[in-house]
C-alpha cells in the first residue's frame, strides 16, 4: 500500500486520480486553514488525518506528499519531503528562484527519491494525439509553436475583504511570465530530446487597474537546442474570457491548431489539422478534424474509463497521477523529473530580468544530473 499526504486543499484536483489507483491511499492532509481543511475532509475518507503543520504531516506513516500549496511554499516543502525520505509530486511552478531551483535538483540527487512535476496540461488527449502525430512524421519535422496561458486571475489577488492573497506577490506582484509550463511543457513534447536555451520576453507595459506590477500580458520567445523557435504568450490580468489552452505546431509537412473559440456564444470551433498528403483535389491545403487521426492516440486513452475521463483535462488528472504512483513503486525518476521541472520554470523566472532589462536575451541553464558551479549562472 502506497500511502499519500496531500499538502494544500487545492491537491484535491488530483483526488479522483488517487482514489482510482489499486493499493493507493490518501492518509494524510494538510493546510494552514482549519476552514480548507474541513472541507476538503468531507471529500476524504474519515479515517484521514488531518495536520495544520506540514513537518507533522511528514513524521506520519506516509510515503509521498503532492505538493499543492502557493508557489512560494513549493520549493522549502519538497527539499522537507525529500530529507523525510518521501517521494514528491509537486504543482506548478517547481520554484519562485533560481537558486531555489538548483536546491532542488542538489536534494533529489542526494536523497534519491522520486520528484515529479505535475505538469498535467502534457497528459490531455490533443496534446498526447499530436505527440504522437510527430513521432510518426506526420508533420515533417517541427521547427515552430506557440502555446498560451490567457485567463483573467485579477480576482484572485484579493480576498473578499479587501486584503491580498499570495498571488498578489508571487504571481502577479512580479514582472514577467510568472506562469509558463501550462504553456509550454504541452509543446515541448512536440520536440523530443529537446531544450530550451535563450529566452526573451516582450511585455506592452503594465496596465492593469488593481496596482499590481504583472504585466498586461507578455511574449516569451524560447530558442531551443536545435535552433527552433517557440513563442510563449501568459496574460492574467487583461479583461477577456478564459483561453485555457491554445497551441500550434508548424512542421515541414503541415500544421496543428488549437481550438480558440470553443465556450459561450461562439462554440463549434475545433482542434484541426492540414497536412500537405491530405491537399484537396485543386491541390491547396485545407483544415480538417484533428480527430480524424485519433488512431495514434496512446491505448490507455483509447481504452480510457469514464472515470478515468472524469477525474479532469479529457483523463489528465488521473494519467499523471498514475504516472507517479508507477514511477514510486519503481523507484524511478519520471519523464517529467526535476531537470524538466526547473528548465521550464527557469524561462519564467529568467523572462522577469528579460523584460525589466529591455527583452534582453538570457541563457537558460542547462539542467542536468551534478551540475559544476560554473553551470549555476544566468549568461547574458
Amino acid at each position: 500500500m502506497i500511502k499519500i499526504g496531500i499538502a494544500g486543499a487545492r491537491g484535491l484536483s488530483v483526488l479522483k486520480g488517487l482514489q482510482m489507483m489499486d493499493d493507493v491511499k490518501v492518509t494524510a492532509m494538510c493546510d494552514l486553514s482549519e476552514a480548507a481543511l474541513a472541507d476538503a475532509a468531507k471529500k476524504l475518507d474519515a479515517d484521514v488525518k488531518q495536520y495544520r503543520v506540514f513537518e507533522d504531516m511528514l513524521e506520519s506513516e506516509i510515503d509521498a506528499v503532492i505538493i499543492a500549496t502557493p508557489m512560494q511554499c513549493h520549493v522549502p516543502q519538497a527539499i522537507a519531503a525529500l530529507e523525510a525520505g518521501k517521494h514528491v509530486m509537486s504543482e506548478v511552478t517547481a520554484g519562485v528562484t533560481m537558486d531555489e531551483l538548483f536546491w532542488l535538483c542538489e536534494c533529489v540527487e542526494k536523497y534519491q527519491k522520486v520528484y515529479m512535476y505535475a505538469e498535467n496540461y502534457i497528459f490531455t488527449p490533443q496534446v498526447q494525439l499530436v505527440k504522437e502525430m510527430v513521432l510518426a512524421g506526420l508533420f515533417g519535422e517541427p521547427y515552430y509553436a506557440e502555446g498560451s496561458y490567457i485567463h483573467d486571475c485579477g480576482a484572485l489577488a484579493v480576498r473578499p475583504d479587501g486584503s491580498r492573497t499570495w498571488r498578489a506577490y508571487w504571481q502577479m506582484g512580479r514582472r514577467g511570465n510568472f506562469y509558463p509550463t501550462h504553456s509550454l511543457g504541452p509543446v515541448m513534447q512536440w520536440f523530443p530530446g529537446e531544450h530550451i536555451t535563450e529566452i526573451s520576453t516582450y511585455s506592452p507595459g503594465v496596465w492593469n487597474e488593481l496596482g499590481l506590477k504583472q504585466d498586461s500580458g507578455t511574449t516569451t520567445m524560447c530558442r531551443t537546442s536545435k535552433g527552433k523557435l517557440i513563442q510563449l504568450r501568459t496574460d492574467c490580468l487583461s479583461p477577456r474570457p478564459h483561453s485555457m489552452d491554445k497551441y500550434l505546431l508548424q512542421g515541414t509537412k503541415g500544421i496543428f491548431e488549437s481550438a480558440v473559440y470553443g465556450k459561450g456564444r461562439l462554440a463549434g470551433d475545433i482542434d484541426r489539422v492540414s497536412l500537405v498528403t491530405n491537399k484537396t483535389e485543386t491541390g491547396a491545403m485545407d483544415w480538417e478534424d484533428l480527430m480524424n487521426y485519433k488512431a495514434f492516440l496512446p491505448d490507455r486513452y483509447k481504452n480510457a474509463s469514464a472515470d478515468q475521463i472524469g477525474a479532469g483535462h479529457g483523463g489528465g488528472d488521473f494519467f499523471i497521477v498514475e504516472e507517479f504512483i508507477d514511477a514510486v513503486r519503481k523507484n524511478e525518476q519520471p519523464a517529467l523529473d526535476v531537470y524538466t521541472a526547473c528548465e521550464w520554470t527557469a524561462v519564467g523566472l529568467l523572462s522577469a530580468l528579460s523584460v525589466t532589462n529591455g527583452s534582453r536575451t538570457l541563457e537558460v541553464p542547462r539542467f542536468a544530473p551534478a551540475m559544476p558551479l560554473e553551470d549555476k549562472r544566468i549568461g547574458l
